[in-house]
């Protein structure tokens, strides 16, 4: 009687260490908004823009934010600004937005950079309206990469990084 009750206690015991590190967390953000910043960026995750034309959040499925980037820093010649979300148990990160036609991405994927940089030190942010994040993520990723003026051959990148708390 004694043993049975030893052993119901030490697996009792044993069940509250284990259990909560088997608690999966989604990425979700409870206070809107959330932001990062740099030396040269600010990057902000917000409330996604709703209406016509723009996908709306499924319940057990994704989420929908907004992001901003501004470039908080020195005039740039290029930028690029990337996007990823994890997959539990995975090493891999998958991007959320991706080019339908790889080969006319990669014909215009210069131009795209100068220009965005061109908005970027004009003052006016990146603004992505509307993206999806899938509910079973637990880390949200952005990364910048971009080309300094009079560092033209050398690029930067710096990454921003959101997980579930």
């Amino acid at each position: 009687m004694v043993k049975k009750t030893i052993l119901t206690i030490f697996t009792l015991f044993l069940l509250n260490i284990v259990v909560p590190t088997l608690e999966a967390k989604a990425l979700t953000f409870d206070e809107l908004p959330i932001k990062q910043t740099s030396k040269q960026w600010s990057v902000q995750v917000d409330k996604a823009d709703q209406g016509k034309g723009f996908v709306k959040p499924e319940k057990g499925k994704f989420h929908t934010y907004s992001l901003e980037v501004d470039n908080i820093g020195k005039d740039i010649l290029s930028a690029e600004v990337y996007m990823f979300r994890n997959e539990p148990n995975s090493t891999t990160k998958f991007s959320l937005f991706s080019c339908p036609d790889e080969k006319e991405c990669n014909k215009e994927h210069f131009e795209r950079a100068i220009s965005l940089a061109k908005q970027l030190n004009d003052g006016y942010p990146y603004r992505f309206s509307n993206f999806l994040l899938a509910e079973k993520a637990t880390e949200f990723e952005v990364e910048i990469v971009w080309t300094q003026k009079g560092m033209e051959g050398r690029p930067l990148k710096e990454t921003f990084t959101f997980t579930a708390e």
